[in-house]
């Protein structure tokens, strides 16, 4: 799906709020089926796997999907796969220029991981482990204990949550895939603002916003995020029940006022190219202002004042 210019930049110059509204309620709705979907599957298996690549909103999403399903009777506990990272030591995986692999499944402790899924699922309870990452070890005592009741699901998000190596231990489990995945195409039927670019300047302001991170730094990353999304995230999207897409069609009018200076000298990295159209592409969109995007919005995880907390 790819959405029109044309019909972004009228409906902002019409009616901005109401326009914000309505692409916000059809996000809603997606949130009303995954949460159905969970339902349905509830008896199969009490665990939800939320993957997907960077700057897709996959924390709020999941929330969300929390929320409606609280409202319905279902609770529900996060296990962020962050907690199962490993101790580095000299089997951690590596780039080629010798620097840790953090892009890779095996920095993960997946068969601990794997018998957490089968506990959950026999009513026992889980010591989830707590991971020290400014000292790159796991600590002695678990970050929280986790049992789950009648009615009640574990939500487990993580950029490898569809990885074959986490779903074996529970095939039955319910699966989302969310991404940014709409690109924005032009009166000619061209492409001039893709999803990929969504995502990465959804993480640029949050990266500078949040984590103290300079653009110049996220965008050097990015070519290495990329890698790892190919070669460990896209192969196993097909195992998705539901694929969610996250954009919106009014976000790159909203991001251009947060995102479009950082594009306006890009860094020697890779893909300094691609990267420098970003800054024009931003001038084809009608500006959104953020007082309209309300403290409940997917996009509040990116640029703060939402209901929901930043990570």
């Amino acid at each position: 799906m790819a959405y029109k210019l044309a019909e972004i930049n009228s409906a902002v110059r019409a009616d901005p709020a109401s326009f914000v509204r309505e692409c916000n309620e059809e996000f809603h709705d997606k949130i009303m089926l995954a949460a159905d979907m969970v339902m349905y599957n509830i008896e199969k298996s009490p665990i939800l796997l939320i993957s997907g690549p960077s700057g897709s909103g996959k924390t709020t999403t999941s929330m969300k999907i929390e929320e409606e399903l609280e409202s319905r009777g279902i609770g529900s506990y996060a296990l962020g796969m962050d907690s199962y990272y490993k101790t580095v030591d000299e089997t951690s995986p590596r780039l080629p220029n010798g620097e840790l692999d953090l892009e890779s499944p095996f920095c993960l402790d997946m068969e601990l991981l794997g018998r957490h899924f089968e506990d959950l699922a026999a009513g026992r309870e889980i010591e989830v482990p707590a991971y020290n990452f400014a000292q790159q070890r796991r600590e002695s005592e678990p970050s929280e204990r986790i049992k789950l009741g009648k009615n009640e699901i574990v939500v487990v998000e993580g950029i490898h949550a569809l990885n074959d190596m986490v779903t074996h231990y529970q095939p039955e489990a319910m699966k989302l895939y969310i991404s940014a995945r709409s690109d924005v195409k032009d009166e000619a039927g061209k492409v001039c603002f893709k999803g990929t670019w969504m995502r990465l300047v959804r993480r640029l302001v949050r990266d500078k916003l949040y984590r103290g991170a300079a653009p110049e730094y996220t965008m050097k990353l990015w070519g290495n995020i990329r890698r790892g999304e190919k070669d460990y995230i896209g192969p196993f999207k097909g195992k998705a029940n539901f694929r969610f897409d996250s954009s919106l069609p009014y976000e790159v009018g909203l991001m251009r006022g947060f995102a479009q200076s950082f594009f306006l000298n890009v860094p020697d990295c890779e893909r300094s190219a691609e990267l420098k159209k970003i800054y024009t592409a931003f001038d084809l969109f009608e500006p959104v202002s953020a007082e309209l995007i309300p403290d409940n919005a997917l996009l509040r995880e990116f640029i703060g004042g939402g209901k929901y907390k930043q990570v």
